[in-house]
């Protein structure tokens, strides 16, 4: 079965010559990379609304999913990244309510960041749809669990579309809005742990069956805090580590709420099967995620970064040099399933730096031209800072393996 790549005429591009795609189809699968208000020559529109950004990102995915044969009903995550506030939380969760309707509920994560990749963007929306190759409707089931914030009705706390399974924000963010043992990271981290364990039982899962983590903790550019979030979420895997991408979160709209997570699940007769590469780059201390998780065809690859084997940081500072290395560390861990990075069909970055175009063209023309055309969808976004002094990029990926390009 091939792969579908989607880029419509007049769609919005990027200013500079790129592999990448808008969005693909691979199976049951498809995936946007980042919608955003530009025009086709790349220049960002309709600044300072933020309503209207948000609407025209939306138009952008809707007609993608046109392309690709689905709609907002098939979707099971969207993931929006924006510039604002709690009140600016709110209401977009509440325009993406009226934009996709009632009925599909999926999964969402609020991720708010000081700045996207663009001067003057306010919104970064990427989703994840479901559906069968013979257009029929992937069965889902859709939970809210009533301990967590409570949600526009046309999204759910946690969505099973067949075998998988995604999960919307957890934190300790209370059902009233409060927050539990509010700058308390440790506290907030088990809190948050017992939550997600909730919620997934809502489908039969358990945590062992989580194959993705992404992770949000506050704080500085030391490594204290987010290591001891990071160790706290570890112990809670007794059998199988999922891979992990841990993230600074500049800011929370929430007073005292100090980490979050967002989950992705699988289930099936099979177990994952998960991988570390021999020499591969290691975290500062003792960690059990593994680099690499494979189910069925599904291959998630967790933040990947240029460290040494010792957790050093190689080339610090150097954008382009750590680019080249993560996406080596990539191949590497694909190669263990047989696959290349040909076989990547969404790619998510966060790297350092403001909202320019130099910022991000410096590592996105390294990272494009590491495909085949034609490349995967893409994510790019610029945070203030990675955990580690001179840490400048993380990279992750899904792959959908065994499935023909054209």
């Amino acid at each position: 079965m091939a792969r579908q790549y989607s880029f419509p005429n007049n769609h919005w591009d990027w200013p500079v010559k790129l592999t990448h795609h808008h969005a693909v189809r691979a199976g049951n699968l498809i995936f946007t990379g980042g919608q955003v208000d530009l025009d086709p020559k790349g220049t960002v529109r309709n600044i300072g609304d933020l309503e209207t950004q948000c609407r025209n990102s939306m138009v952008y995915m809707e007609r993608l999913f046109d392309d690709l044969g689905v709609d907002f009903n098939d979707l099971v995550r969207l993931v929006v990244y924006f510039v604002g506030d709690a009140q600016d939380e709110a209401f977009l969760l509440d325009l993406l309510a009226q934009i996709i309707g009632p009925t599909a509920r999926p999964a969402i994560n609020m991720i708010p960041m000081p700045q996207l990749c663009y001067p003057d963007m306010l919104t970064e929306i990427e989703g994840v749809a479901v559906r069968s190759p013979n257009g029929e409707i992937v069965e889902r089931q859709c939970h809210t669990l009533p301990d967590l914030p409570p949600l526009p009705a046309a999204f759910s706390h946690l969505v099973q579309a067949g075998d998988m399974i995604f999960t919307s924000d957890i934190s300790a963010r209370n059902s009233d809005g409060t927050v539990a043992h509010p700058n308390n990271p440790a506290a907030q981290t088990q809190l948050t742990m017992d939550r997600l364990e909730q919620v997934l039982a809502l489908s039969g899962a358990g945590l062992d069956d989580v194959v993705k983590l992404t992770t949000f903790t506050t704080g500085d550019e030391t490594i204290k805090g987010w290591a001891t979030a990071a160790a706290l979420r570890a112990d809670r895997f007794t059998r199988n580590s999922p891979v992990v991408t841990d993230l600074p979160l500049a800011q929370s709209p929430a007073p005292g709420q100090a980490t979050k997570l967002a989950a992705t699940a699988m289930l099936g007769s099979e177990p994952a099967r998960h991988t570390s590469p021999d020499g591969h780059w290691t975290w500062s201390q003792s960690m059990p995620y593994a680099h690499g998780t494979c189910t069925g065809d599904v291959s998630h690859i967790g933040g990947q970064v240029a460290r040494s084997e010792t957790s050093k940081v190689l080339t610090p500072d150097d954008m382009v040099a750590q680019t080249r290395t993560a996406m080596a560390n990539i191949a590497q861990i694909l190669a263990q399933y047989d696959a290349t990075l040909d076989d990547v069909v969404k790619v998510t970055t966060f790297y350092q730096g403001n909202a320019s175009a130099e910022a991000l063209h410096e590592n996105l023309l390294v990272r494009s031209n590491s495909y085949t055309p034609p490349g995967p969808a893409t994510t790019g976004i610029p945070v203030p800072h990675l955990e580690r002094k001179g840490l400048v990029i993380k990279i992750e990926v899904i792959a959908v393996l065994d499935l023909e390009s054209p």
